[in-house]
């Protein structure tokens, strides 16, 4: 998504597993001024917070400007207590001590976050929120998909 400097950058994010653990996916949507894509994966065995995790982390990966201000709306407390109450930092102080989950992904997340101004807002699940519902849409209609990937970093763990 190429983005211009007039609107601000609003990401929408939610991930599903069918089963914890169990096929899951994960769905986004971007929006930037009157610009929307959308995008969602699916995979054969993983987590909800690892695919929560996985849709901010798709959705930092596609964009193609950095150092921007973009809010990340998610229902994920587990993501957004994680940055916002600093509990990462700290993990990665302890190299993730006391068996923390998904050190793959977070450390993925972290080195993608320092090219971005992210702010998280937690959004209630399943309400009134469009484009959390979409995003849900999207994430469980992949995780029922038949193209699923692999969650190397789950299946390794």
């Amino acid at each position: 998504m190429t983005e211009t400097k007039s609107h601000p950058l609003h990401i929408y994010t939610d991930g599903s597993s069918r089963g914890n653990p169990g096929p899951g996916g994960f769905g986004v949507v971007l929006l930037w001024g009157e610009k929307r894509k959308e995008i969602s994966q699916g995979f054969r065995l993983t987590t909800n917070n690892r695919m929560e995790l996985m849709a901010v982390i798709v959705a930092l990966q596609s964009l193609s400007r950095k150092n921007i201000p973009l809010t990340i709306y998610t229902d994920s407390q587990y993501v957004v207590n994680s940055v916002e109450k600093k509990w990462l930092d700290n993990w990665i102080k302890t190299n993730f001590k006391g068996g923390k989950k998904n050190k793959d992904l977070w450390l993925q997340f972290y080195e993608l976050s320092k090219h971005f101004k992210i702010k998280f807002k937690w959004v209630k699940g399943h309400a009134e929120n469009v484009m959390n519902n979409r995003c849900d849409e999207l994430a469980t209609s992949a995780a029922d998909g038949k193209h699923l990937l692999i969650d190397e970093g789950y299946e390794r763990e």
